[in-house]
């Protein structure tokens, strides 16, 4: 439709800036977990955090009355220590600090910090809201709680220091659960699908979708409850692999996302 007036300028430029916007909201990279290896994993164990460090693996488990803090052998999936927490916390998200654990709960508003070595309790932060995913990327902690935006937060204080909004072409990526911090990214496990968004740091976009719908066979997801979502992203700098799994699954994955 011609307008029979012209645009006033400040339209003109409005209309300009959209196009440009939406221009550089380009689509995410479509990425494929491309399989290197398969190891056992607890189907007890609901995943809700997960990190790699020296060879190991630390898994933070949900659920009342089950949730646990635990070290596992990747290669077997035998768990080497455990800690439970108390039956009125639900576990969530892990993160490595130096040589400190924090474990994240659900609604109790409670950071756990740990002793990596002992896993002998060093104290605890408190926040608001709930509590999902946690990482670390050297310098600052990344936080989730289900919404569309991450949490920045100092690693020593726990304060937050800023809030970054995930958005995919433009639109906020809501549900974001489980992290890792792996350079310039934070993956994140998207809660009751199978996608995986890699997002940038530095402006919240997602650059990367993973669809690992594929990892399970259909006879393995068949056997698994409702609950049983893909969750769960620790990376191997050694070997430049990621090792996925999620709750409640049988198999621990180690990929490449190509």
């Amino acid at each position: 439709m011609k307008l029979p007036w012209p645009l006033p300028a400040w339209v003109a430029v409005a209309t300009v800036m959209a196009t440009v916007v939406a221009a550089c909201a380009s689509p995410p990279a479509q990425l494929a977990p491309q399989v290197e290896a398969r190891f056992p994993h607890d189907r007890e164990a609901f995943t809700q955090g997960l990190l790699l460090e020296n060879g190991l693996l630390y898994e933070s488990t949900g659920l009342y009355g089950r949730s646990s803090l635990r070290e596992v052998d990747p290669a077997s999936g035998a768990v080497i220590r455990m800690r439970d927490l108390d039956p009125g916390l639900f576990g969530e998200g892990l993160a490595l600090v130096g040589d400190r654990l924090i474990q994240l709960t659900w609604r109790a508003g409670l950071a756990l910090v740990y002793d990596l070595e002992t896993f002998e309790p060093l104290g605890s932060f408190r926040y608001r809201g709930e509590g999902w995913g946690l990482c670390y990327d050297g310098e600052e902690l990344w936080m989730s709680n289900g919404s569309s935006s991450l949490t920045v937060r100092d690693a020593d204080t726990f304060e937050v220091r800023r809030r970054v909004p995930v958005t995919a072409q433009g639109e906020p990526v809501a549900r974001l659960n489980e992290l890792e911090c792996v350079g310039p990214h934070v993956y994140a496990n998207v809660w009751q699908t199978d996608s995986i968004v890699r997002i940038d740091k530095s402006s919240g976009r997602v650059d990367a979708l993973v669809d690992a719908s594929r990892l399970l066979t259909g006879d393995t997801r068949a056997g698994l409850s409702a609950d049983a979502v893909l969750n769960g992203i620790a990376y191997d700098a050694d070997d430049d692999l990621f090792l996925v799994t999620g709750k409640l699954w049988p198999l621990l994955f180690a990929v490449r996302f190509d």
